[in-house]
């Protein structure tokens, strides 16, 4: 009880001590305080943020931050992209005003560009397209064609969901395995495709000569390798038809030519064998007419 009255009076001045303030300096305050407020009871905050970073902003002075990364690949394409958020929230303050806002999400927007040229991708489950043989038929005996004169050949496109722009047309020999240049970059103008081709022409320019032997065709799309793998909808590389060609003689007289591999004599094994059928002959003869004589016919 006795601390309590020591202790009493100094609580007194201290609270008074805390009280007290000067006309003036609370004039000062409620000048500072009622133009802010501006007579009204709300302020609103506008939040804004890139990012992981935010700072509020009052609705008299408003800060927005954006960013916009760019990310470059080794491809050759570019990746821009521009992120803006604001948020907004509503609280009390000390005062007791009302501090009111809508949140906003956060978006963005985003563009890939790529330097490389689009390929029209086809469902997997459609077969490549293919060439059908017109001239000469696929279906005939083999073809051969001397080598002097002028061969066509004719085709049909089949399967197609994208048309080439142009066909280079070769042959291989099996002989030498040499590729053979019969047109290059022929452009398609339909279903339907022929080529002439001057074989006489060509084996006198030509660096490798034509032989004779069994050839080859191949057809397959200029902007593409004879060895690229078939795709669903595109040409694939043909190589299913074969021909023969050869060198032609020249002219000999009738009487002058001499067949190497004829003989006007009779070998060996042709007289062993006309000598058989002799003694057969004789054998059938002679045992019919000995059991015809048994028998009593004669």
């Amino acid at each position: 009880m006795r601390s309590t009255r020591i202790l009493a009076p100094i609580y007194i001045l201290v609270a008074a001590s805390s009280a007290w303030r000067p006309l003036e300096m609370v004039r000062r305050e409620m000048a500072q305080l009622l133009p802010r407020q501006g007579g009204s009871q709300s302020t609103t905050y506008n939040l804004s943020f890139s990012a992981s970073s935010a700072s509020p902003t009052s609705s008299a002075n408003t800060d927005a931050s954006s960013a916009t990364p760019t990310d470059s690949n080794t491809s050759g394409g570019s990746s821009t992209g521009t992120n803006q958020g604001s948020q907004t929230g509503s609280q009390t303050n000390s005062q007791g005003s009302q501090i009111t806002g809508s949140p906003t999400r956060a978006s963005g927007t985003g563009t890939n560009t790529s330097k490389k040229g689009s390929v029209t991708q086809f469902d997997p489950r459609l077969p490549p397209g293919g060439i059908q043989m017109i001239t000469p038929a696929a279906i005939a005996p083999v073809s051969y064609y001397k080598i002097a004169d002028w061969v066509t050949f004719a085709w049909n496109y089949t399967s197609l969901s994208i048309t080439p722009s142009a066909v280079d047309i070769l042959a291989t020999c099996t002989l030498n395995n040499a590729m053979y240049t019969i047109a290059m970059n022929q452009t398609i103008t339909g279903p339907t495709q022929e080529v002439l081709w001057d074989t006489n022409g060509y084996q006198a320019t030509a660096a490798t000569t034509l032989l004779t032997g069994t050839y080859t065709l191949i057809i397959h799309d200029a902007a593409k390798d004879v060895s690229a793998t078939p795709s669903a909808g595109y040409l694939a590389a043909y190589n299913q038809f074969t021909f023969g060609m050869y060198v032609p003689q020249a002219y000999t007289p009738i009487a002058d030519y001499v067949c190497a591999t004829c003989n006007a004599g009779v070998s060996s094994m042709e007289r062993q064998t006309v000598g058989f059928l002799v003694a057969m002959v004789g054998v059938t003869v002679v045992s019919f007419g000995w059991f015809a004589g048994v028998a009593g016919v004669w």
